[in-house]
């Protein structure tokens, strides 16, 4: 049996959602279902979780999961799978040559399944196809630091978050995208009232709760407000020359480059900016020594991305204001394991244990070390040009792991068309039904987070396991034996002999010493020797950790040391202007990113009740200027459509996005919505040094999609076929919710409601019209319970969701109870909670409301009266507003 730390009956691993690592405890019940806490002993997070992480045990069930291998649709055996995908890879490098394969990853992937990945394809399949999902979140934060200090480094670690006199939050959604490290630095500020938080960004997030100072950029301008900011330093005394004499190089171009866009008027109308909102920043910057500035995909998804980037750090550089307590430049990663995947190489231009993959001293090294004469020489396909590789048909072989790039991808309906088209797939998923995994040829089942053992690195650098506390569920195996059986078939066993995940650390870890002298930043070779039971007890830490050194807190270059040639930082010479695809017929700009309480393509958060509760279908956010040129009402439909594609979504009309922007999160898939899949409209541009696609800047048009016929419903079967133009499913207790609009009226609405239901022998039916209002009710009953209730209106239908969602879990033996149903009302001892605010407790606007009209005027004294907002807090700006909202209208 393992020896794996636990506390009590619980078991220590880490959570599988952003970068920001937290530590949980994991506990399985006798009845199999799945309880989960934050760490109290963990260093990243301290006991805290985010709402998503909270809910991670209503994610694991058996629901939905792939089971057991298949071919072509069909049940087949490891064995059998395993030697067709090893024979046509095998054929394909034999008749085309080894770049006419390629695998597809993701940062949700564990190192250890990285490290095998990224040794067989680089080292004896002898291509560098092999690229990730990280590409479309830090790519350009890894090539602007490859830029600036030599190597992939982040600086700095999450203490100096809370050390800082100020936070610099640029392109950065904190509160709903990293809610343990906004916490933290909330927590921070309430402590200390006089550290200054500043939000740049577009949009007016919920992050902005916290904020001293909100800068609503344009979209790119990012550029000209940081030259700005260099050109400001260096008018005001603000530069440590000693530093930049000592420690860096390129600080007269960078600084030449600055100037030339950086007049007063001329950052103001590149940056949207006021030039008394620009100077205010700017003196914050040049007056407060302890400065960090965190960046996230606000920067990266950019045409211009590396080169935001790097005018970040031109700013910490031409300061010193780096590897310092609570100062520096510090990139926060979107995926639990991106910083992993970039330690081992795991993106198509590195090498593993950061060495570089141009450099051919750093390739003999990794050869000899691997025993890999085949070791590719040249940079591989990156995401993008992978998949247009693909859909050209010089890709014969694609293996796609643990991701859905049908949905996440740029121009997402080529890259479907693409891998339909591409002669043999391999899907490695945890779900059965994927929009990506219905175009595999192969399906291998792989194993889920409770039941991966493995090692993830969060954004300070901090190496964390995480420990299985189940069995695989079906025949499921953790993706790295997938490559390593397939390795063995293809010739390779004699370096793929691994029977645990401890024997691929330790060669990891072997490997980042391996002709190290002080040369490469990554170093834990002091793990080099580990064995299982030591590598089962592993606490976490932070790299480096070299031989013969003991576990600490690090940070980098406060006094230089740099990993370039000269052991210099480099500055970056970068330039103001930012292109735009903007037309007549594409007006607007579409920004996509994620939402609170979901996580990528749903896959995991989908089947989750308690986090359908918050939004629960696809929308996009509208400025109120422009919906009423557009003659668009809340919560109408609209058709978002750009040069790529279009996707029908629910109107959020609101003063968070600029006049000529919206925001629409991209999480939606053809399992939850009819047509959402927001990628389908970004357009396939990437920034030309990091290949990261710009996901946050797409020129659309906006246009009023003309419905007949709305309709809600809740059914406790999820519908196999929905005959509507619109639809979108979510989870709630017991089933589902679903939400419905039709071009044309539904000329037997009885008999869709009987199909939605998906009723298979008698019930007992009930029905209402007003044929005046064109309002229709159908609800129907099996045994006492509601099988599925049915609301239909000429308008979006108005009736409470948590109150009808709450109807599948309701005792209808009496017909009372049944008409007051279909009368479409609950009774008065069940209050509407109103939309959802804290998914933790299910607290809802209605509940937060009627608090502050009794004398809840605080954050603290909502908590205390409902208990919203004292579990994870991610909600806790969300009840500020709502404090807010109904103050204001008390007043009015």
């Amino acid at each position: 049996m393992q020896n794996r730390p636990k506390q009590n009956d619980e078991i220590r691993t880490t959570c599988p959602y952003c970068g920001v690592g937290c530590g949980v405890l994991a506990r399985k019940k006798t009845d199999n279902s799945i309880v989960v806490r934050g760490d109290p002993e963990h260093p990243a997070n301290f006991g805290r979780l985010c709402s998503k992480g909270s809910a991670l045990g209503e994610t694991t069930g058996y629901e939905g999961r792939l089971l057991t291998p298949s071919i072509y649709g069909e049940r087949t055996d490891w064995d059998t799978a395993l030697d067709l995908v090893a024979s046509k890879f095998s054929e394909a490098i034999a008749e085309y040559g080894p770049e006419s394969v390629a695998i597809y990853a993701a940062g949700q992937i564990l190192t250890e399944d990285y490290y095998v990945a990224n040794k067989w394809m680089k080292g004896f399949v002898g291509a560098s196809n092999i690229d990730t999902n990280s590409r479309l979140c830090m790519a350009s934060s890894v090539a602007g630091h490859r830029r600036a200090f030599g190597t992939d480094t982040v600086p700095g670690i999450y203490e100096d978050l809370e050390k800082a006199d100020l936070i610099t939050l640029v392109g950065s959604n904190l509160a709903w995208c990293h809610p343990v490290l906004y916490q933290r630095i909330a927590a921070a500020k309430q402590a200390r009232p006089e550290m200054k938080v500043v939000l740049i960004d577009p949009r007016r997030t919920m992050t902005a709760d916290i904020c001293d100072l909100y800068l609503p950029i344009e979209p790119n301008g990012d550029v000209a407000l940081f030259n700005g900011l260099l050109d400001h330093l260096s008018l005001h005394d603000g530069l440590n020359a000693d530093y930049i004499e000592q420690h860096t190089s390129g600080f007269s171009d960078a600084l030449t480059s600055a100037i030339d866009g950086s007049s007063p008027s001329k950052v103001a109308e590149l940056t949207g900016l006021t030039q008394s909102e620009l100077a205010t920043f700017y003196d914050l910057f040049l007056t407060t020594e302890k400065a960090v500035t965190i960046y996230s995909q606000g920067v990266n998804q950019s045409c211009v991305g590396t080169d935001k980037v790097n005018s970040i750090i031109n700013c910490h550089l031409a300061t010193g204001r780096i590897g310092r307590e609570g100062m520096g430049p510090f990139s926060v990663t979107g995926q639990p394991n991106a910083m992993g995947g970039r330690e081992v190489g795991g993106l198509a231009n590195l090498l593993a244990s950061h060495m570089e993959l141009e450099r051919e001293d750093h390739r003999a090294l990794v050869s000899e070390f691997w025993s890999a004469p085949n070791l590719t020489k040249k940079p591989g396909l990156k995401a993008v040009d992978l998949f247009k590789a693909v859909r050209e048909g010089n890709i014969k072989a694609l293996w796609i792991m643990s991701t859905n790039p049908v949905v996440s991808m740029p121009e997402a309906d080529k890259v479907a068309e693409a891998i339909q088209a591409c002669p043999f797939v391999v899907v490695s998923e945890v779900q059965a039904k994927t929009d990506t995994s219905q175009y595999g040829h192969v399906l291998l089942p792989a194993a889920d987070w409770g039941e991966k053992d493995g090692t993830v690195t969060n954004s300070e650098r901090r190496i964390s396991r995480q420990r299985p506390f189940r069995e695989p569920m079906g025949e499921s195996k953790p993706d790295w034996w997938h490559i390593c059986e397939v390795a063995r078939r293809m010739g390779f066993a004699d370096a793929f002999q691994y029977e645990t995940t401890a024997e691929i650390f330790a060669e990891y870890a072997a490997l980042s010493a391996y002709g190290n002298a002080g040369d490469r930043d990554f170093d834990i070779g002091a793990l080099a020797g580990i064995e299982k039971p030591a590598y089962d007890a592993l606490e976490p830490f932070q790299w480096p950790r070299k031989v013969g050194a003991e576990p600490s807190q690090t940070r980098f270059f406060a006094n230089g040391g740099f990993y370039t040639a000269d052991r210099k930082g480099r500055f970056v010479a970068v330039h103001s202007e930012a292109p735009s695809d903007r037309t007549d017929a594409r007006p607007m700009l579409l920004n996509t990113g994620r939402l609170r309480d979901q996580w990528h393509t749903m896959t995991r958060t989908g089947k989750s009740p308690r986090l359908a509760q918050h939004i629960a279908e696809p929308f996009v956010e509208i400025n109120p200027k422009d919906a009423l040129v557009l003659g668009i009402r809340e919560a109408e439909l609209v058709s978002v459509r750009s040069d790529h594609g279009d996707v029908l979504l629910r109107a959020l009309i609101t003063h968070r996005v600029k006049k000529g922007q919206v925001f629409a999160p991209f999480h939606w898939n053809e399992q939850y919505a009819s047509n959402a899949r927001v990628d389908t409209l970004v357009r396939a541009v990437t920034d030309p040094f990091s290949g990261q696609p710009a996901s946050k800047s797409t020129a659309v048009s906006v246009h009023f999609a003309r419905m007949q016929q709305f309709a809600f419903a809740i059914v406790r079967e999820k519908p196999d076929h929905i005959d509507a133009e619109y639809w979108a499913l979510a989870r709630v207790p017991d089933g589902w919710q679903v939400e419905l609009a039709f071009e044309t009226m539904k000329p037997d609405l009885a008999h869709f409601a009987h199909n939605l239901f998906g009723l298979t022998q008698s019930a007992d039916w009930l029905e209402y019209e007003d044929a005046k209002s064109g309002q229709h009710r159908h609800a129907c009953f099996q045994k006492g319970q509601l099988v599925g209730i049915l609301f239909v209106g000429t308008r979006p239908v108005a009736a409470s969701r948590s109150w009808a969602a709450g109807l599948l879990s309701t005792c209808f033996d009496e017909a009372k109870k049944r008409h007051l149903v279909i009368a479409g009302r609950a009774g008065q001892d069940q209050p509407d909670p109103g939309a959802i605010v804290c998914s933790c407790f299910s607290v809802g606007f209605n509940q937060i409301q009627s608090a502050v009209v009794k004398g809840c005027s605080s954050v603290k004294a909502i908590g205390d009266c409902l208990n919203a907002g004292t579990n994870c807090g991610s909600c806790k700006s969300e009840i500020q507003q709502a404090i807010d909202q109904t103050t204001r209208e008390a007043a009015e």
